[in-house]
């Protein structure tokens, strides 16, 4: 029979009440507590009156009582999504410096000799350069024939508006707009998926909640960086980019990855550590071109079942801080093949010198 008691949880700063039954284990409590502060049950710790819960045991058992007081700390390295510990990026120092300046920020004056540059060149560089707009000497560039630019790098300033007038750079193959204050407004999506030659779009470290679905008209693309900004989702329509080899998307708030992504068979590398994820497409299996995937930090219990068999050339798989228990992958089918092509793969890099041994694991060795 069940018997409801009201929890108080304190966690740093916070504070916050959880309904739980007496009968519950710690450990059921510990995976109740995820969904609210999204740190994976082995990465908390539960402690009552001192004494510190331990998971096998119920809550009756462990001294709880209705109102009862229960602390939360974390271990580091074991958040997930949007809670993850982030070293603090280039944007963010300067979001601080903002706003202890409230002085406007000067924007790098474009001189002549830099607009004949990149119509000379066709690469335009303004990283770093205290932007807000894009500077109409770019739209320049790309009216003029013969010399639209192919690169275009507005990393790193404060542009938070993407016109209309992007779809002029005909010719763009490469666009970098990270670490910019975009928003899901900011991005005047139609015109820019008229850049039919793109194959590099970054827009890592931003203010995104979506993807439109018009994301899958640009079909040229092979590398997508999108990491670092506040996804809850994915448009099916990522399946529609079939030429796409790598896709960034960590450090989200991704609660499902549609099975469309089984449709990018050119996947060779994806990263989708540090999400809200719970399980992922079978279609996953059918990548199998597929050499890396980045799953730390999700609370994923499983993994498709033929993933390991059928994606014969993966060789990096990244399970750290996921519900996935060491055991059970070495029982999925293909285990034995992966872990030859994993083990082949880090011997290669040790005897290049290009990774401490003390670096060799990616959560599958670990007891």
């Amino acid at each position: 029979m069940s018997e409801m008691v009201e929890l108080k949880i304190q966690f740093g700063s916070e504070r916050f009440p959880l309904s739980i039954d007496i009968n519950s284990t710690v450990f059921e409590l510990k995976q109740q507590l995820m969904d609210s502060t999204n740190v994976l049950p082995k990465g908390q710790q539960l402690i009552h009156k001192g004494a510190k819960l331990v998971d096998s045991k119920t809550l009756r058992d462990s001294g709880i009582v209705n109102k009862s007081k229960v602390m939360l700390t974390a271990s580091g390295g074991k958040f997930q999504g949007g809670k993850s510990p982030v070293v603090p990026t280039y944007q963010k120092i300067m979001n601080e410096d903002r706003s202890l300046n409230s002085a406007p920020v000067k924007e790098t004056n474009i001189l002549k000799s830099s607009v004949d540059r990149w119509k000379m060149f066709r690469v335009i560089g303004l990283a770093e350069s205290n932007l807000k707009a894009i500077p109409d000497e770019v739209w320049e560039c790309g009216s003029s024939s013969g010399s639209c630019p192919k690169v275009l790098d507005l990393s790193n300033n404060y542009i938070r508006d993407i016109p209309s007038k992007i779809s002029c750079l005909t010719s763009i193959k490469k666009l970098m707009l990270n670490a910019n204050d975009l928003s899901d407004d900011s991005i005047s999506w139609e015109d820019l998926t008229q850049l039919k030659y793109l194959n590099y779009l970054s827009l890592d470290q931003n203010q995104l909640t979506y993807l439109p679905s018009s994301l899958g008209e640009l079909t040229s693309l092979e590398q997508l960086h999108v990491a670092g900004n506040k996804l809850e989702s994915l448009p099916v329509e990522l399946g529609l980019l079939t030429r796409l080899e790598i896709f960034k998307v960590n450090n989200n708030s991704l609660s499902a990855v549609p099975s469309h992504i089984g449709d990018c068979n050119a996947l060779i590398e994806v990263n989708i550590s540090f999400n809200l994820l719970k399980e992922l497409p079978e279609t996953l299996g059918k990548l199998q071109k597929l050499q890396a995937l980045h799953l730390q930090n999700n609370p994923l219990k499983s993994l498709p079942s033929t993933l390991l068999k059928n994606c014969v050339k993966l060789s990096t798989l990244d399970v750290t801080n996921t519900q996935i228990a060491v055991y059970e992958l070495r029982q999925i089918e293909g285990w034995e093949d992966f872990d030859k092509r994993r083990v082949l793969k880090q011997n290669k890099k040790l005897e290049c010198r290009t990774v401490d041994s003390a670096d060799f694991d990616e959560g599958a060795d670990k007891n």
